[in-house]
């Protein structure tokens, strides 16, 4: 997993202008939509309350403490013997990116800001990824460099899959999902073509599956959600850490290259792919990619019993790309005899 953090070091010896080179990238990457997250390191301790504050004397009782306002949050923990990335991991459901500034000796992926002496980077850290002179056009270099290392961490995260399945199916007359064509069933189809570009797939939801396909793991729907929103639930809490492909069972033209082209609308800052066709009013969220970011806006539309996946295309994290006019058929979905 530590391989798929975006957890980058600016790091460099006193004085080679580490804050001013955040401040300058960071803007950018913020316009761009990104959730940015940055953790400065202070080599003799920190300080940020005034002797005998209530927060102060709780920290030194031994309490981490939790300081909460209108509009800002602030902790305070203590961490002996905690690995950085160990301690930043949690940030990373939040955060796009993770800039760290100094932390020198640590191993992170890291740029090197030489100051005005030059001195090399700490041998025992691992060679960083780039090093910077103090002349040096250094937001023009950093700026791809992150760009390239979001891209290939988002790459590098676990893709699952997710076949969501249903029971009866009053209005066809039989559960779709059993349903056959040219000796598969839809299920099955669905989980062959799913697994060209994932490296697990699940079934979520009720019903019957054949003998054939009694290995794969069974999800149950979540309970304090209705309809497909269940489904999507169950499989992000069932993995939090993964990314998802999630597709209905009722979609009778599904092929390998939908899947393909929903894998590579992965973009940094988009922790969703809702897919538009041509003339629909909404969006297509059963056949669509979640990253495991997401998670969060999917709990909270759910506890506030808004259970309608259309609406979660509302949130600026969430890319509505028009489905490529050759792929079309792939999103048709079957739920009558009459569709057949």
């Amino acid at each position: 997993m530590a391989d798929c953090l975006p957890i980058l070091g600016i790091s460099g010896w006193s004085g080679s202008g580490k804050t001013t080179l955040i401040e300058q990238v960071t803007g950018e990457f913020l316009a761009g939509g990104l959730k940015v997250a940055i953790v400065k390191h202070y080599a003799h301790g920190l300080q940020v309350d005034r002797e005998g504050k209530d927060s102060d004397r709780f920290f030194k009782l031994g309490a981490d403490v939790l300081v909460h306002g209108d509009s800002q949050v602030f902790s305070r923990g203590h961490h002996e013997g905690v690995q950085l990335t160990e301690l930043l991991a949690p940030l990373v459901g939040r955060y796009d990116l993770i800039l760290v500034e100094g932390h020198k000796r640590s191993d992170i992926p890291k740029v090197w800001l030489e100051g005005d002496d030059g001195r090399a980077p700490l041998r025992e850290a691992g060679p960083p990824l780039l090093v910077l002179s103090r002349d040096a056009d250094r937001p023009a270099a950093v700026k791809p460099l992150i760009e390239e290392f979001l891209t290939d961490r988002l790459a590098a995260e676990p893709l699952y899959g997710c076949v969501l399945i249903g029971g009866k199916s009053t209005r066809m007359g039989r559960p779709k999902h059993l349903i056959e064509t040219d000796g598969k069933t839809w299920l099955a189809r669905t989980i062959e073509h799913m697994e060209r570009t994932v490296s697990k797939v699940v079934i979520s939801g009720a019903g019957e599956v054949p003998d054939e396909l009694s290995n794969y793991v069974r999800l149950p729907d979540a309970p304090d959600a209705r309809g497909p929103m269940s489904g999507l639930l169950s499989m992000m809490r069932w993995a939090p850490q993964a990314s998802w492909l999630a597709a209905a069972c009722d979609m009778p033209d599904i092929t390998p290259e939908a899947f393909e082209w929903l894998a590579s609308t992965r973009t940094p800052g988009k922790w969703a792919t809702m897919p538009r066709l041509a003339g629909a009013k909404g969006v297509e969220p059963l056949l669509a990619y979640y990253n495991f970011r997401f998670a969060g806006l999917l709990e909270a539309q759910a506890a506030a019993g808004n259970h309608r996946l259309n609406d979660l295309a509302n949130n600026p994290e969430a890319a509505t790309p028009p489905v490529p006019e050759d792929l079309t058929p792939a999103w048709r979905n079957a739920n009558s005899p009459q569709d057949l």
